[in-house]
């Protein structure tokens, strides 16, 4: 086999190996345990990436048949554009995969997808404490300079 990652769409037969990455993911964002997303909640996500009427999309990395990392994006409309954009929503690689090309290659991988589908912009947002991850974001996107703000409702 090769040791090469494969960037490929999730299919419905990845979901055991798809949900330790997820809870992981949410986890390293304070969602688990008292705090963790209902059930219902990764029930409905997951539905979506094969609803063809939704505008999510997720992809994950693989080695060896091996799930290393994930993404999630989807597409939505813009006031200052024609054509929609692309909000990179999830990314998440395995701890021990991290360092070693899987983030870019699903962010590269994010890239080419909207760009076939004819979107013009891919963003995203992290945590200000996600040092790590910035420092893949600095070389492979431009910081937008923008704060988030949000009110729970």
């Amino acid at each position: 086999m090769s040791d090469a990652i494969q960037i490929r769409p999730v299919t419905p037969a990845d979901f055991d190996a798809w949900l330790p990455l997820w809870d992981a993911y949410n986890a390293f964002y304070g969602r688990s345990g008292e705090t963790a997303l209902p059930r219902e909640i990764t029930q409905v996500t997951w539905g979506r990436f094969f609803d063809a009427y939704e505008p999510m999309h997720a992809m994950v990395a693989e080695r060896n048949g091996q799930l290393l990392g994930l993404v999630h994006f989807l597409y939505h409309r813009h006031t200052t554009m024609v054509a929609s954009t692309c909000y990179l929503q999830d990314l998440y690689t395995l701890e021990s995969e991290r360092g070693k090309g899987v983030g870019r290659a699903l962010i590269e991988a994010v890239y080419a997808r909207a760009k076939a589908d004819g979107l013009q912009r891919v963003y995203w947002q992290t945590h200000e404490t996600n040092h790590t991850a910035m420092k893949l974001y600095d070389k492979v996107a431009d910081h937008s300079g923008f704060v988030v703000y949000r009110k729970a409702l």
